[in-house]
């Protein structure tokens, strides 16, 4: 433990910490400005009413105070193993959303502050005439003595006209930089299931983490499905060619960070938006959002994962949830919070530090009404059960629906990640007369609603192998039940998962899987689903019955991680499906 964490209290509850706690708000979008100190003090730099500000902490982030920071001061950086001054590498623009973060800087482009101390008023050196966006703070590389910032070229200064990864370096304790610049991904292509083009990024917001055999590995953002993955063999002068990763994703922020034991850990969405929809036909949109320029709508920022690697990104374990955005089940989401400070309302920027006994410190999301900062221990990834009976509420599920409402960044009030929504599948009395609330899925028509069928998703440690047991009530009358087991999460309410998901049950009105009778009507039952994604294999049963075989449609790399239920009514379904319970048992 750091000599400077003194509180017996939060030395004991730090080392029993396990499972991800939320312990503040940040006072900025995450990405940069969560700052440790070496005597283990931890700073997020901010701004309150336009002044800037920090939260501060000395228990490991399980409290915070407010303090201004002066108006010459550096604010968050980095401190130097060799020389001990503080340096960071910050875009200057006079964008509004991150104008706080500039000293007394009447320039615009890409500089290197220097300070001996963090509230100290500092030197700016100008390294490029262009504001390179998003720089992440610089990393001190353990194999020799460099630097390296990632950070990217917008459109407007890339060659190919879409977004590009550029790393800095430096081996004069960042007084003079080089920089190499990597090919975008390819642009997102209009074809099924979407009918639009989303907003075409390139590659951008890229992370780099130093491999214990001194490798970089670089993920980054991207419009297709996955982030991409570079590899440099020579500490970031040259790289391979951006390629698909593992790790699904689209238009969020990455990062991929060392432990000090040697693991890697990576943080992002590990999630799915809706199909594009027909841009043509929202009147609402500009020119620009229609073409791919900006984007109209995100319906993939309501979930935050992390996952992590023993051997240096080979494999991975874990693919859990470390938050949900609070509101995601809120009605009026696109107003709520309000607007001003940000159009953004998510949780996919983040940030890391790790903490005294391996734990770990993250700050996570854009706009104050979502973002937030959680402690948790890395080990919390490997466990290999789950389960859930609702007595706390919703908490882990997502059961929201969206509302028909203007989209994309209508006269600067929408917001192109707040799209309107209300909670679907709801909790409700058991049936049976328990004293217990049990889930409620199905459908009811409402022409405000961009989809009818609800659904719920729940997530679980990711298995290569696993076996989930549903305790399911089918009333009689009902249309039945879709239930998926996939690898990422999908919104509860996505039209096309079943194309997508590995496993894929259909349980008809009257209880039959495929052409097999399987649930009775109005009694609860355990319905039972087993696989293997190396042997691509999968089974049903209920009961103590006989196993079933299920097609297993899609690779996978990592095991499966998602519980996905949706009506599969076509028209009004009021008697819907009820889940009173799940537990699940993964083999990774």
């Amino acid at each position: 433990m750091s000599s400077s964490i003194r509180d017996a209290y939060a030395e004991q509850r730090l080392a029993e910490l396990r499972a991800p706690v939320v312990t503040g708000v940040p006072p900025a979008n995450a990405f940069r400005d969560l700052v440790q100190l070496p005597d283990g003090e931890l700073r997020h730099y901010g701004s309150r009413d336009g002044r800037r500000i920090c939260l501060r902490s000395r228990d490991c982030g399980f409290s915070w105070m407010e303090r201004p920071v002066p108006e010459e001061a550096m604010g968050s950086g980095v401190r130097s193993p060799w020389s001990g001054e503080w340096l960071t590498v910050l875009g200057i623009s006079r964008h509004e959303h991150v104008a706080w973060r500039e000293p007394s800087i009447a320039d615009v482009g890409t500089f290197v502050l220097r300070a001996p101390e963090l509230d100290a008023p500092c030197a700016a050196v100008k390294i490029s005439d262009l504001c390179l966006g998003m720089p992440r703070q610089p990393l001190a590389l353990r194999h020799r003595r460099r630097w390296i910032v990632a950070a990217g070229l917008g459109p407007g200064q890339s060659p190919t006209g879409f977004y590009q990864p550029v790393v800095l370096r430096s081996d004069d304790d960042g007084r003079t930089w080089q920089q190499t610049v990597l090919p975008p991904a390819p642009p997102h292509e209009v074809k099924w299931p979407h009918l639009g083009v989303r907003w075409q990024n390139g590659a951008i917001e890229p992370c780099v983490a130093e491999l214990t055999d001194g490798r970089l590995y670089m993920l980054m953002r991207t419009s297709q499905d996955c982030h991409y993955q570079a590899f440099s063999e020579d500490a970031g002068e040259t790289w391979t060619t951006p390629e698909p990763s593992r790790f699904f994703a689209t238009l969020t922020l990455p990062t991929v960070f060392g432990l000090s034991d040697g693991r890697l850990l990576a943080l992002w969405c590990n999630t799915i938006p809706l199909p594009e929809f027909d841009h043509a036909a929202q009147l609402e949109l500009t020119d620009q959002e229609r073409a791919g320029q900006w984007e109209d709508v995100f319906t993939n920022r309501d979930a935050f994962h992390a996952a992590i690697s023993a051997d240096d990104g080979k494999t991975w374990r874990g693919f859990r949830e470390l938050l949900l955005d609070e509101h995601r089940n809120d009605a009026d989401f696109r107003s709520s919070g309000g607007n001003t400070e940000s159009l953004d309302k998510s949780v996919h920027q983040n940030q890391a530090v790790e903490l005294p006994g391996g734990k770990v410190l993250v700050s996570v999301g854009q706009h104050d009404y979502c973002r937030r900062l959680l402690v948790f221990d890395p080990d919390w990834l490997l466990e290999t059960e789950r389960a859930e009976d609702f007595r706390q509420g919703l908490g882990n599920w997502s059961v929201h629906q969206y509302l028909k409402s203007l989209a994309g960044n209508f006269r600067g009030s929408a917001g192109h990640c707040a799209f309107n929504r209300l909670a679907g599948a709801r909790l409700v009395p058991d049936p049976n007369g328990k004293p217990r609330e049990v889930l409620h899925i199905a459908r009811y028509p409402d022409p405000r609603l961009v989809f009818e069928p609800q659904g719920a998703v729940w997530n679980f440690p990711a298995g290569v192998r696993g076996e989930i047991s549903l305790d399911l009530w089918l009333p009689k009358g009902g249309e039945g039940v879709r239930i998926c087991l996939t690898d990422r999460w999908f919104n509860p309410v996505d039209p096309v998962i079943a194309h997508f998901a590995q496993v894929v049950a259909e349980v008809d009105g009257i209880g039959r899987i495929g052409n097999i009778p399987a649930l009775q009507p109005d009694g609860w039952q355990a319905l039972a689903f087993r696989w293997d994604s190396q042997a691509k294999t999968a089974a049903w049963r209920v009961g103590e019955g006989d196993w079933q075989p299920l097609p297993f449609a899609h690779s996978t790399q990592d095991g499966l991680s998602y519980l996905h239920l949706q009506s599969r009514a076509i028209n009004s379904d009021p008697a819907g499906v009820m889940l009173g319970g799940v537990r699940v048992w993964i083999e990774s």
